[in-house]
């Protein structure tokens, strides 16, 4: 039997001492010797820290942030030390349903990027957060597009896989993206043309208090600035597209 591409899970921690090890535990049980799990932890404060001090699993590699760089920078740094063919973001807090990594890896085969549907658990998520993803429309290019800057289609980080290149074409991340990586990461991957869709649910998503994504209307000023950001953001995916094209 063939062996599987080598995958790299890349996790931003910060404060998730009271999660962090259900989530590890979930992800390495899918993992085989040759992978990665890569996590920075960006100067938390309530035990994280030492808890990953003292992993002893050779696949979890463990990077201290000396100052806080925020989420999507984080991310960012995690990206770029992670050395798999197959790369996978996670967060510190939700759960890795099983067959997960086998089903992304498989969705990987004819593409860059893969988006899958979830689930949630602890919570009760927004309308917008119930929305679904539909499998085959992942080669819609411009419905996808247009629906990412309008808000309405559920493209989160946790929920996608990469492949080597793009995750090249994605970095640096532009410096004027200060929220939302996955977006930048998911219209990258429409405007390249390499996205595909899962419809089944590959994990779960924990809800609480401290989630990165809003739980309420965020005012008018606010989304215009958000929507401006992701406008530049398409400027930028489209001039990587065209230099590669070119190379």
């Amino acid at each position: 039997m063939p062996t599987r591409p080598v995958v790299s899970v890349c996790m931003a921690a910060y404060n998730g001492a009271q999660h962090i090890h259900e989530q590890l535990d979930s992800i390495l049980a899918q993992l085989t010797e040759p992978d990665e799990v890569i996590i920075v932890d960006d100067g938390s404060t309530d035990g994280t820290r030492e808890w990953l001090t003292n992993m002893r699993d050779p696949r979890v590699k463990v990077h201290f942030n000396q100052s806080n760089l925020g989420y999507v920078r984080n991310f960012e740094k995690a990206l770029g030390l992670s050395t798999g063919e197959i790369v996978m973001l996670s967060d510190q807090d939700d759960l890795w349903l099983p067959g997960r990594v086998d089903a992304l890896v498989r969705a990987l085969d004819n593409a860059e990027a893969v988006a899958s549907n979830f689930s949630y658990f602890e919570g009760t998520p927004r309308k917008l957060e119930q929305l679904r993803l539909k499998q085959g429309t992942g080669g819609h290019r411009v419905r996808n597009l247009t629906r990412l800057w309008i808000g309405i289609i559920p493209y989160y980080g946790c929920a996608m896989a990469f492949r080597r290149s793009f995750i090249q074409s994605s970095l640096p991340f532009p410096p004027f993206l200060y929220e939302t990586h996955d977006q930048w990461l998911a219209m990258l991957a429409n405007v390249r043309g390499t996205m595909v869709h899962l419809e089944i649910e590959t994990l779960s998503r924990r809800l609480h208090a401290n989630n990165t994504t809003p739980k309420t209307f965020r005012g008018i000023p606010t989304i215009l600035k958000s929507r401006w950001m992701l406008s530049k953001a398409f400027v930028e995916a489209v001039k990587r597209r065209k230099g590669q094209i070119s190379a």
